[in-house]
C-alpha cells in the first residue's frame, strides 16, 4: 500500500481558490448567456455585478492567505517558544544534577556504603513507600511476609482504624488546624487503602506493628529514623528517604547489597 500524500495547508488553500475561481467563471458565463446582447441596460448592470463578484472573491482570497500566513507565523512562534522552553528545562536539569539532588545522592551513597548497601530504585508512582517495603520483604524472603502493595496498604489501613487513638493526634485539618474528625480519619484510612496516596511516617509506624519488624529510614542530612525498635528481630526493613529525588519531591527507595564494581562490570 502506497503512502497517502498529505497536502500542506498552503496546497489545500490554493486548490480551494482554484475551484472557487472556476465556479465563479462558470457563474459569470451563465449570467452573460442569460442576457440578450441588445439589452444594453441589463448588460451594463451585469458588467458592474461581475466586477463586484470578481473583486469580492479576490478580496476573500487575499484575506484567507493573510490568515494562513498569520496562523503559520503563530505556530512557528509557538514551536520556537516550546523549543526554548525544553532547552531551559534541560539546562535546569543539568544544573539540578550539580545541585541539591546530586548532593543528596552523594551523601546517601556514602552513608549506605558504610553498611555495604546501595540504593535500589523504586518507581515514583505514589506507591513508592509500599513498593520499597515490598522489595525489602522479597529480598529477605521471610516466610509469610511476602506481601504486595495492595495487601500492605490494606493491612496499614486496617491497623490504623483499629488503633485510631495512636494516630489521630498527628492528623489535623490543614484549613482549621483541628484534629481530624472520625469521618476525616476514615477518609484518610480509605485513601491509604484504596488510592495511590503517598505514605509517610504514620503509615510506617502502622506497618512495623503489622509486620512486627523494625524499620530504619536513612536520610541524607538527618540521622536515621528507627521505628519499631521493640521488635528485636531480623530481617530489618531498610528504606531510603529522598527529599529531592524527583520533580515531585519526596520519595522512598529500597536498598540492596553493595555490588562489587569489578563484578558489576563483568555481569
Amino acid at each position: 500500500m502506497e503512502d497517502e500524500i498529505v497536502e500542506t495547508p498552503e496546497e489545500q488553500l490554493a486548490k480551494k481558490h482554484r475551484k472557487e475561481k472556476k465556479d465563479m467563471q462558470a457563474k459569470i458565463q451563465s449570467m452573460k448567456n442569460a442576457i440578450p446582447k441588445n439589452d444594453k441596460k441589463r448588460r451594463k448592470q451585469m458588467t458592474e455585478e461581475i466586477s463586484k463578484i470578481e473583486a469580492d472573491l479576490s478580496q476573500k482570497h487575499e484575506e484567507e492567505l493573510r490568515q494562513l500566513k498569520s496562523t503559520n507565523d503563530t505556530e512557528d512562534k509557538k514551536a520556537a517558544e516550546e523549543k526554548e522552553r525544553e532547552s531551559r528545562i534541560a539546562e535546569a536539569e543539568v544544573q539540578n544534577l550539580q545541585g541539591v539532588r546530586h548532593q543528596e545522592g552523594l551523601k546517601l551513597a556514602q552513608k549506605l556504603a558504610q553498611q555495604q548497601l546501595q540504593i535500589k530504585e523504586i518507581s515514583s508512582d505514589g506507591h513508592c513507600m509500599y513498593r520499597a517495603i515490598e522489595d525489602q520483604l522479597a529480598q529477605r524472603s521471610k516466610p509469610g511476609l511476602i506481601l504486595g502493595v495492595k495487601e500492605l496498604r490494606s493491612r496499614t489501613a486496617e491497623y490504623m482504624r483499629g488503633h485510631a487513638d495512636d494516630f489521630l493526634p498527628f492528623l489535623t485539618n490543614p484549613n482549621t488546624g483541628d484534629m481530624y474528625t472520625a469521618d476525616e480519619f476514615e477518609k484518610y484510612c480509605s485513601d491509604a487503602e484504596h488510592t495511590a496516596a503517598w505514605g509517610g511516617q504514620l503509615e510506617l509506624r502502622a506497618l512495623t506493628q503489622v509486620l512486627q519488624l523494625p524499620m530504619a529510614v536513612i536520610q541524607a542530612d538527618s540521622p536515621t529514623i528507627k521505628i519499631g525498635e521493640e521488635f528485636d528481630s531480623e530481617p530489618i526493613i531498610t528504606l531510603v528517604y529522598m527529599r529531592h529525588a524527583y520533580g515531585l519531591g519526596e520519595h522512598y527507595n529500597s536498598v540492596e547489597r553493595l555490588k562489587d564494581p569489578a563484578n558489576a562490570e563483568d555481569s
